[in-house]
């Protein structure tokens, strides 16, 4: 089997290469981190240190493993925690975040990789953020004798049918993850359907909704309220985690509704750091006055500005605590959604478009309690935003009913952290491990 998989990864690599090259030249991703991928991580472990290896995909994964990171660095500081990610952008994020612990590339899934890495690290516990079933992954570390653990754990409608298809080999991958702390009901019963025990599933919930800052008056907010020269006179309209053609569609819509209403501005932050050129472009040739965060990094040169661009990682999360009214993007196109539970935690009236199966059980809970609103096309967004405009009461009654079912559902933190304290290996210099976090 392992050798069948490295032959079928080194095929899809070889196909995939043009892409990943094109997307070098044009975009300056995949640059990084080709060592720690293809050959393993070799910087070894101190021997007197039991490591955890926590891992995320990207942005979302990184802030889902913060509080976590934070936790275990607290309680357990006999720990050695060394985190792992796959995209350029949650490598920035994460080395932000992270700077005092071991941050690498996760390594591919040829066998050499990750079990060169696995014998460098010698892990006592290896944490999954939300999911990721890599055969060679969970068959070398069961082999070493290392437990794994999905936190916040997710299976879309999509994947569960994808992974139906080949059911007796990903229930035979399944069975070799020791936890898994689901976000919910339907997600821990296609896990149970797809092959993993019953008795390794818990309905943890959302650590997202943990994650949400939710207080408009923090620091972080409040230096960037500065930073855009706000005053209780401005009306915010954020559109975040955009993705094209979501910006031109905003955009269109903003340079209509701005001459309707000259006290709104538009904070526009795209998902992907590698189209913010682009979107600069855009919004250039709209003709309003605008300004961008990578050029100014304590205030805005001009406070009349109109349209701001985000053009950062890991800083939307503050951002949306400017807002009143808010588009979470990735939902008019094929992407399915980002995170629309940061605008709904600070009580932001957010909207979104069809596609949103990455967050189906998020946008279901909402919309039981009317507190989103979700539009079937693009045309409806500046319709939508305007009655927002224009009644007030109306809005705050969404927003409302939208940060109070985000605080209705938060503990999920606390709930993964009793679970994964019984996995971790015997404290030997500190005896917090039974607290909360």
């Amino acid at each position: 089997m392992t050798f069948l998989l490295n032959g079928l990864y080194l095929v899809l690599l070889t196909f995939v290469s043009p892409w990943l090259i094109l997307r070098r030249l044009r975009y300056g991703r995949y640059r990084r981190g080709w060592s720690d991928r293809f050959f393993g991580q070799t910087k070894m472990a101190p021997e007197s240190s039991s490591v955890v290896w926590l891992h995320a995909v990207s942005v979302g994964e990184v802030q889902v493993l913060r509080t976590l990171v934070e936790g275990l660095a607290s309680q357990r500081p006999d720990l050695s925690l060394a985190i792992s990610v796959s995209t350029d952008s949650g490598m920035e994020l994460a080395e932000k975040l992270f700077s005092k612990h071991r941050v690498f590339f996760t390594p591919l899934d040829f066998s050499w990789s990750m079990r060169r890495t696995l014998l460098a690290l010698r892990p006592k516990l290896i944490v999954l953020a939300e999911l990721e079933l890599w055969p060679n992954w969970l068959t070398i570390a069961e082999q070493l004798g290392c437990p794994v653990a999905v936190i916040n754990g997710r299976l879309s409608e999509r994947s569960f049918t994808g992974y139906s298809r080949f059911q007796p080999m990903v229930g035979r991958f399944l069975r070799k993850i020791d936890f898994v702390g689901a976000q919910s009901v339907s997600y821990a019963s296609r896990f149970e359907k797809l092959g993993l025990p019953r008795e390794r599933l818990v309905v943890t919930g959302n650590v997202k909704f943990d994650n949400a800052a939710g207080n408009r008056e923090t620091e972080q907010v409040l230096i960037r309220k500065q930073m855009l020269q706000l005053t209780g006179l401005h009306r915010i309209l954020l559109a975040g985690s955009t993705q094209s053609p979501e910006e031109k569609i905003v955009l269109d819509m903003f340079a209509e509704l701005s001459k309707r209403w000259p006290d709104i501005k538009l904070i526009l932050v795209p998902r992907h750091a590698e189209r913010f050129a682009e979107v600069a472009k855009q919004i250039a040739a709209i003709g309003l006055p605008w300004a961008q965060r990578s050029q100014c990094p304590v205030t805005v040169s001009d406070p009349n500005w109109r349209i701001f661009l985000g053009d950062s990682v890991g800083e939307l999360r503050w951002w949306w605590g400017l807002a009143e009214i808010g588009f979470v993007g990735g939902s008019f196109g094929d992407r399915g959604g980002q995170n629309m539970i940061e605008p709904c935690a600070y009580g932001v009236a957010t909207c979104f478009g069809p596609n949103t199966r990455n967050f189906s059980d998020i946008v279901k809970l909402l919309q039981e309690h009317n507190a989103c609103a979700q539009l079937q096309s693009p045309e409806e967004l500046g319709p939508w935003i305007e009655s927002m405009l224009e009644d007030p009461a109306r809005r705050n009654e969404m927003a409302q009913r939208a940060r109070s079912v985000c605080q209705t559902h938060r503990g999920a933190t606390q709930r993964t952290w009793e679970h994964l304290q019984k996995m971790l290996p015997r404290p030997t210099t500190h005896p917090a491990a039974t607290q909360s976090l």
